[in-house]
């Protein structure tokens, strides 16, 4: 039976994706996160009641961000590329919280039984509901879709605020027909929430191949939903598609360098939606947006986090 190191970094909310990505790109094969932030709001349950949250067994102060590593890995030297990683975190501005790094051997069938306790069908919006691979779901209500992913592989899955902020805009704004781009698509939740909301075509891309593999395996998960192309590519660079909606669900610092390229990309009258924005860099986000004749037209939050739909400035 195979062997895992589960590698855990306590550090703060804001620093969760970036400490996510990380463990991704040293090889991490599973990413278990748990963030006080998250119960900062009453939960809701599959069948959209709400549930206080006081009354589940939670951490209440930051973050813990777990990656499950190969046995055969050099997990010395991981630690080391972590450490170094949680020291550089406030050069991008981002707390590092405790910065404690601990680990522990796992062997595969616990792992297996942990993360997939720590998953269950959520209710995100009225339309839209996730739900694990391996478990066995009912709708509540007429309209309900259903989004089928494995998180157990996988960064994205619905639960964190970012996320669940971007899927509660493309509800509220996806009209039907629409060509999206999903960049950074990580799991291909908002791919697919997309197509079942009306959209006609989604590009979705990610520069990391691990996540463009991760996506792909989802969307063979959900297979009525097609209009999907999932590549490999950095932000926007290079691509010649224009489309009514541009979402990125991403570290600030991330978007920062993909917004000069969206106006070359967004077809007239679109809309480019972001989230993954802490709210002390809500300023920086909207300054690049109105720097490359982007204005904000909608401010969305949830906890410390913020979602903004921006559209090309019209001229006076």
């Amino acid at each position: 039976m195979q062997e895992w190191q589960a590698i855990t970094v306590e550090t703060s909310t804001e620093a969760v994706d970036a400490v996510a990505n990380a463990m991704m790109t040293l090889g991490a094969e599973g990413i278990q996160i748990e963030d006080a932030a998250d119960f900062a709001q009453p939960l809701q349950a599959a069948d959209g009641r709400l549930i206080d949250s006081a009354t589940v067994p939670h951490r209440t102060d930051g973050a813990g961000v777990t990656g499950y590593f190969s046995a055969t890995l050099n997990v010395v030297e991981l630690e080391q590329d972590l450490a170094h990683l949680v020291a550089q975190l406030p050069s991008f501005g981002l707390a590092p919280g405790a910065g404690t790094i601990t680990r522990q051997g796992v062997q595969e069938a616990d792992w297996a039984t942990q993360w997939k306790q720590y998953y269950h069908p959520v209710r995100i919006t009225r339309y839209l509901t996730i739900v694990p691979a391996w478990l066995d779901y009912t709708p509540a209500q007429a309209g309900e879709q259903l989004i089928r992913l494995d998180p157990g592989m996988a960064f994205g899955t619905g639960k964190h605020p970012t996320t669940a902020l971007m899927l509660r805009l493309l509800e509220s704004l996806v009209r039907g027909g629409e060509r999206m781009i999903d960049v950074g698509t990580g799991s291909g939740v908002l791919a697919l929430a997309a197509r079942l909301l009306g959209v006609s075509h989604v590009l979705a891309t990610d520069v990391d191949t691990v996540a463009v593999q991760n996506a792909q395996a989802n969307l063979a998960l959900n297979p009525a939903v097609e209009g999907i192309t999932v590549i490999a590519n950095d932000l926007l660079a290079g691509l010649d598609d224009q489309a009514e909606l541009i979402v990125a669900n991403i570290l600030a610092e991330v978007l920062v360098p993909l917004i000069p390229q969206v106006p070359a990309h967004l077809a007239p009258n679109g809309k480019l939606l972001l989230s993954g924005i802490f709210h002390d860099k809500r300023a920086l986000i909207e300054q690049t947006l109105a720097a490359n004749g982007l204005t904000v037209t909608a401010v969305w939050q949830q906890g410390d986090w913020v979602a903004l739909v921006a559209q090309q400035a019209v001229a006076a």
